[in-house]
């Protein structure tokens, strides 16, 4: 747990110099695109650091300079599957990005979706050292929090403080500077599969990159897909993404709860490619142009041809009704929302003050699947897009690029985590922080 305290200070040192330097690249490593965009800190804003265990400011003092995406190879439910294809893409996103912004990029801010996330509420309990709240108070406070033995093969991606409470006042963001005497919190923990996350920093290694931050899809799309009311009373983020659908849950603008599910947009594709017996390439062409979930009337009528290269002129010239391709389509749908639908039941969502979704991500696109969605997951559903950021090209500014749009807010605002304080030492060792990460060790 030390190592692991330390890699994440590290990469938030790292991040500190970046923006000194004023250029920064954001990469969300996905299973149908990988996107990377470059973004310029100007003026004497960025070297004031954002104080405040709270969240995210505005968007204020960064703007995008360089933006490319590229189609995805290596890349299976989110996680690295084919290192060199893999490397190969980001490097083909990141000189792109690169040239566009005329400039070099060494640190990156990567996200992932995959990884098998599992999330962990801890609480802890502490009497404040002298009468005011101090840093040294919350590192204290922090690393009261039991941890659970969450496994040898997996590592804390996040660790949020959601709420403070000094004495009988609860629901705080910042307790620094307040007087009082017994300080308690709470912890979200996220961990995710360890090997996943190796083999992501590996691959960013070998593209001659440093690691600057590391971040879950779920958290970054909710922090840009969400409205601040939302983030604030109570909302689900489902970011349906090409090879997974990942979900957060945030609550007093924290996110409290993250899971992900192995499906998204390719299954459907996938499931129309064997359907209609058509390569992906042109499953992918049918689902975007004639693509849905509800069949009318009319959709019997309305015939859509399937097209092809094989030389079989009766063949190549094959039609087939929209109201097919919805029966073929709207199955693999309506299993992924209730995956999602399962996942928040686990999750105590409907205990939420306030029970909006809001989807995201480029398999959100589908028509009528809010309605669908509504009906599956019984809420109020909308659906999102990423905020304005400045200087984004039109073309990413749609619900595929939630991410990585989320992922410039973290970069230029990353909310106060468990390694931002100072962690007692005695405090790292026993029990409950045996774990010796030796994939650290050779990582970093």
């Amino acid at each position: 747990m030390r190592q692991l305290y330390e890699t994440q200070r590290a990469m938030r040192n790292m991040r500190k110099a970046a923006m000194q330097r004023g250029v920064i690249a954001i990469l969300d490593v996905g299973t149908s695109k990988i996107a990377c965009l470059v973004l310029r800190f100007d003026g004497p804003e960025r070297f004031r650091e954002q104080d405040g265990v709270g969240s995210m400011a505005g968007q204020s003092q960064f703007r995008v300079i360089g933006a490319a995406t590229t189609r995805s190879r290596g890349v299976r439910f989110g996680e690295v599957d084919a290192m060199q294809e893999t490397e190969r893409a980001i490097r083909t996103a990141l000189q792109a990005a690169q040239k566009m912004a005329a400039v070099r990029v060494d640190h990156v801010i990567a996200c992932l979706s995959g990884a098998r996330p599992k999330s962990y509420g801890l609480d802890g309990a502490v009497d404040v050292a002298g009468q005011v709240v101090t840093d040294q108070d919350i590192g204290r406070v922090l690393a009261a929090c039991d941890m659970p033995d969450y496994g040898y093969d997996r590592e804390v991606l996040h660790a949020h403080p959601v709420n403070f409470a000094l004495d009988h006042r609860s629901g705080m963001a910042d307790p620094r500077g307040q007087i009082g005497n017994r300080l308690t919190t709470d912890l979200h923990l996220l961990t995710v599969d360890a090997s996943v996350l190796q083999n992501v920093l590996h691959c960013i290694k070998r593209c001659d990159l440093e690691c600057a931050g590391l971040a879950s899809s779920a958290y970054v799309s909710g922090i840009s897909s969400l409205v601040e009311d939302e983030q604030e009373l109570g909302a689900a983020c489902i970011d349906m993404g090409g090879g997974a659908t990942s979900l957060s849950v945030f609550m007093k603008k924290h996110m409290i709860y993250a899971d992900s599910v192995r499906m998204g947009g390719d299954h459907v594709t996938n499931d129309i490619s064997m359907g209609l017996q058509v390569p992906m390439a042109t499953a992918e062409r049918i689902k975007t142009f004639y693509g849905g979930v509800f069949a009318t009337g009319m959709d019997d009528r309305e015939m859509i041809e399937i097209g092809g290269d094989t030389g079989d002129w009766e063949r190549d010239r094959r039609t087939v009704s929209r109201a097919e391709l919805i029966g073929i389509m709207r199955p693999r749908v309506e299993e992924i929302l209730e995956e999602v639908r399962q996942r928040l039941d686990a999750a105590g969502f409907e205990h939420l003050p306030s029970q909006q979704i809001v989807l995201t991500g480029g398999a959100s696109q589908i028509p009528g699947l809010d309605g669908l969605a509504s009906r599956i997951l019984g809420s109020q559903v909308r659906l999102g897009r990423p905020l304005r950021v400045q200087g984004l090209p039109q073309a990413a500014t749609g619900p595929a690029f939630s991410a990585a749009v989320g992922l410039t807010l973290f970069a230029a605002h990353p909310q106060d985590e468990w390694w931002d304080f100072e962690i007692p030492a005695e405090r790292m060792s026993g029990r409950s922080f045996k774990k010796a990460v030796k994939w650290f060790k050779d990582n970093w």
